[in-house]
């Protein structure tokens, strides 16, 4: 073999070599870019090991739902205001990832019988990094119940700023936020570390609308810079109790928000077992992807609102939460007839049984459903 062969030969071994590690190079760096990502159905990466001893007794009641949790966890909490989050239910994005780590959650229709979800966390979230998806955009009905828990406000946009003709005023949520200075974490206004696209959350594909992920702990590193920790609002806490015991068997509880949307009807079963209600959507169990355990509640309460609308060429809807309208309160097996009350929306809702009474709740998850008035709850009574 001559001098200029064998160069030849050394090249491309040497050209080989630097191709196989040039690949090499790329492949990683890009698979370590799409951590970003989470496997579907995974923690987010930003997630972390739980931060409290589940030894330690459950000593702290907590303001929003009178669940009992440990001092670490108040700990936590207690440098922090409640957080107020925008998670939607299309049926294309469920099971959604977070909502079992709120200590309330209001749900109601967004558009076209469609519902969407706000969950307010606080307590249940102190532990962990939490996962919030899919966050959505802000209506008027969930923004004027913010003020109610000075909480800060989690969404991505929202129906109409204030110079928008092309909204209805009374539904201006963007407006409602900037005029009455709600604390605002809208997803707009935030970097990708605290909230960014989730493709493949799911096992299948979904629409791009369906995609974007929030994260507890990046949510709160925001408000702490933007001077929005803590918590000096003079909350005033519902009244509870423990635990009741089964008294009866009023199950299941079932209701739809609009009769052309079953895929949105709802079923609360009570499980005598644990004395609270397991949910369901459409006729399939509805749990929490982040921890693959089912929804929960251990009061389910019916405040039927005067629904208005679509009133703009947006279809947007009105709910009225200020006011008062009667109410159904489920727990323990038994429903409670009564009515809710609110003056405004910096003032507390108050809900009261048929003789005037403010009702008491039982300690944990509670899950409230504004359903326009006049709408059927069908359950059977023991």
């Amino acid at each position: 073999m001559n001098r200029t062969k064998l160069l030849f030969i050394l090249a491309g071994i040497s050209l080989f070599v630097l191709t196989v590690g040039l690949s090499y190079f790329l492949f990683s760096s890009i698979h370590s870019r799409s951590k970003l990502i989470s496997p579907a159905g995974s923690p987010s990466p930003t997630a972390k090991k739980s931060r409290i001893d589940p030894a330690l007794p459950r000593t702290e009641i907590c303001p929003l739902n009178g669940a009992k949790f440990t001092v670490q966890e108040k700990d936590i909490w207690s440098t922090r205001r409640p957080l107020a989050v925008i998670i939607e239910n299309h049926v294309d994005s469920r099971p959604l990832s977070g909502l079992g780590s709120a200590d309330i959650i209001y749900e109601a229709v967004a558009e076209g019988g469609i519902t969407r979800n706000m969950g307010i966390f606080y307590c249940a979230a102190a532990a962990d990094n939490v996962t919030l998806a899919p966050v959505r955009s802000a209506r008027i009905y969930f923004t004027k119940l913010v003020p109610e828990y000075d909480a800060l406000y989690n969404h991505v946009g929202g129906a109409g700023n204030c110079d928008d003709p092309t909204v209805d005023e009374r539904a201006k949520a963007l407006c409602f936020i900037r005029k009455n200075k709600i604390k605002d974490l809208d997803q707009f206004g935030l970097d990708f570390k605290t909230c960014h696209r989730v493709t493949n959350r799911l096992d299948k594909e979904v629409a791009y609308e369906h995609t974007m992920a929030c994260y507890t702990d990046e949510l709160y590193k925001v408000a702490a810079k933007r001077k929005w920790d803590g918590w000096d609002f003079k909350f005033v806490p519902w009244k509870f109790k423990e635990d009741a015991g089964s008294k009866g068997s009023i199950t299941p509880i079932k209701f739809g928000f609009w009769s052309n949307k079953p895929d949105y009807d709802v079923t609360w079963d009570y499980d005598s077992q644990t004395n609270s209600y397991l949910r369901t959507d459409g006729g399939v169990k509805t749990i929490d992807l982040n921890t693959s355990a089912p929804l929960a509640a251990k009061n389910v309460i019916i405040q039927f609102v005067k629904e208005t609308g679509p009133v703009d060429e947006h279809l947007h809807l009105l709910y009225e939460i200020t006011g008062t309208g009667k109410m159904l309160l489920f727990q323990d097996g038994q429903v409670t007839s009564g009515t809710w009350t609110k003056s405004a929306p910096a003032t507390r809702t108050k809900f009261f049984d048929a003789r005037g009474a403010e009702v008491q709740l039982n300690r944990g998850p509670i899950w409230i459903e504004l359903i326009p008035s006049g709408n059927e709850i069908e359950y059977s009574r023991p």
